[in-house]
C-alpha cells in the first residue's frame, strides 16, 4: 500500500486501509473506489492523507505499535474518565480521579506490554482517523511516545509507571476550557490563547489533590508546556529547574501536535516534525531526549514516495532499527521514467541520501 496525499490522489484510487472515527467505527472501508466527491469530502472533514492500493506496494507491510483492541479500549476509558472530570463539581472531583487511578494504572500496563512486545519502530501514522475530539486521541498518542521513550531511556518500571500516568492526564486540565475555545477553526483571541495556557495549572492543582496520586503526576501537568530557555510556561522555568518527566513529555506532546490532523492545519510527515524538535534541541528541549526520540520513532513511514539524492524515485518499504533515518527503498523511477523495481538498502548504501519526500500537505 502507498501513502498519498488526499489532494494529490488521482482518480479511481482504491482505498488500501480503513479510514476510522475516534469510537473505531469503519468509517470507509477497505477496497472502496475514491471518486471525486470522496476525495473532496475527505479534504473538507481534515483527512491529509490516506493509504491506496499500487501496483508497486503490495506486499509492503504496515504493522500497528499496539493493538486495535488496545487502541479503542484506550480511547473509551480516556474519553470516559476526562468527562466524568468535565462534569464533576469541585467538592468531588478528586474522588473521581482517583477511582479512575487504579484503570489508569491498568492501562499503562498493558501499553507497556505491548510496546516491549514490539520489535519494530514506533509509528502512529499506520491508520487514519477522524477524531470527533482531538484531546482523547493526543492523550493517548502522547501516552504511547512517552513510554517509548521511557523504555528506550531505559528507565525502570516504578518510574515508568509514574511516567505514564503524568503522560495520559498531561492535559486533563483543559477539561476547564470551553470546548468552543479547545476546538475554534480560526485564530484565537489573546483571552482563549491566556485559556488554553491555564490548562498546565489548572491540571497540577487538579492532580496533586487526588490522593494515591504521586506529587510528580501532577507537575508532569505543570511543567509540559515549560522550555530550557525559560520561554515556556506558565512559569518560565530553566533547564535544570524542570524535571526529566517534563522534558520527556515536552518532546512526545509537540511530535504528536504537529503530526495530527487539526481544524486550523495538516499534520506534517514525522521527519519534518522531527525537524522541529532538532531546531529546538538544547534551547527548548532536551538535546538527550530527542536524540531517544530519534531511535525510536519510525521517520518515514512505509509506504511514502521519496526522491534520492542519486537522482531516483521510489517507496519506503522497510525500516532498519537503529538507522531509521536510512530505511529500504523500493526504486520505481529513473530520470522521469519507470523503470523495473529494485530495492536499495540505505544502511548499505551510505552515500546516497533521501532528499525530498512525497507531499502529503
Amino acid at each position: 500500500m502507498r501513502l498519498v496525499g488526499t489532494k494529490n490522489l488521482k482518480k479511481n484510487a482504491v482505498l488500501a486501509k480503513p479510514i476510522y472515527n475516534d469510537k473505531g467505527r469503519i468509517l470507509i472501508n477497505t477496497g472502496v473506489v475514491l471518486d471525486e466527491k470522496m476525495t473532496k469530502r475527505l479534504s473538507e472533514l481534515g483527512i491529509t492523507y490516506v493509504y491506496i492500493e499500487d501496483k508497486y506496494t503490495k506486499d509492503i507491510k504496515i504493522t500497528n505499535v499496539i493493538s486495535d483492541k488496545l487502541k479503542w479500549e484506550a480511547m473509551s476509558i480516556i474519553e470516559k474518565s476526562f468527562m466524568e472530570i468535565k462534569k464533576a463539581d469541585p467538592a468531588s472531583l478528586s474522588m473521581i480521579m482517583e477511582e479512575s487511578t487504579p484503570t489508569f494504572k491498568r492501562l499503562i500496563g498493558k501499553v507497556l506490554e505491548e510496546l516491549r512486545g514490539n520489535t519494530e519502530l514506533f509509528s502512529l501514522m499506520l491508520d487514519v482517523y477522524l477524531y470527533d475530539n482531538y484531546i482523547f486521541s493526543h492523550s493517548l498518542n502522547v501516552t504511547i511516545y512517552t513510554l517509548a521513550l521511557g523504555l528506550e531511556l531505559k528507565l525502570p518500571p516504578d518510574q515508568l509507571e509514574i511516567l505514564g500516568l503524568g503522560a495520559i492526564l498531561h492535559d486533563v486540565g483543559k477539561m476547564d476550557v470551553p470546548m468552543e475555545v479547545l476546538m475554534k477553526p480560526g485564530k484565537l483571541t489573546e483571552e482563549e490563547y491566556e485559556m488554553i495556557k491555564n490548562h498546565a495549572e489548572s491540571g497540577f492543582e487538579m492532580l496533586r489533590k487526588v490522593g494515591d496520586m504521586p506529587l510528580l503526576v501532577a507537575h508532569c501537568a505543570y511543567q509540559h508546556h515549560e522550555r530550557l530557555n525559560g520561554s515556556g510556561y506558565p512559569r518560565g522555568l530553566k533547564d535544570k529547574e524542570i524535571h526529566l518527566f517534563g522534558k520527556i513529555i515536552a518532546v512526545a506532546d509537540v511530535f504528536d501536535a504537529v503530526t495530527s490532523n487539526r481544524v486550523y492545519r495538516n499534520a506534517l510527515l514525522p521527519h519534518e516534525a522531527l525537524e522541529i524538535l532538532y531546531t529546538g534541541a538544547g534551547k527548548l528541549f532536551d538535546a538527550k531526549i530527542v536524540e531517544a526520540f530519534r531511535k525510536s520513532v519510525i521517520l518515514y513511514p512505509n509506504g511514502l514516495g521519496v526522491l534520492l539524492s542519486n537522482g531516483e524515485k521510489g517507496i519506503i518499504c522497510r525500516q532498519n532499527k537503529g538507522m531509521n533515518e536510512r530505511p529500504v527503498i523500493r526504486v520505481i523511477e529513473r530520470d522521469g521514467k519507470e523503470i523495473p523495481p529494485y530495492e536499495l538498502d540505505l544502511k548499505e548504501n551510505l552515500s546516497i541520501v533521501i532528499v525530498e519526500s512525497e507531499s502529503i500537505n
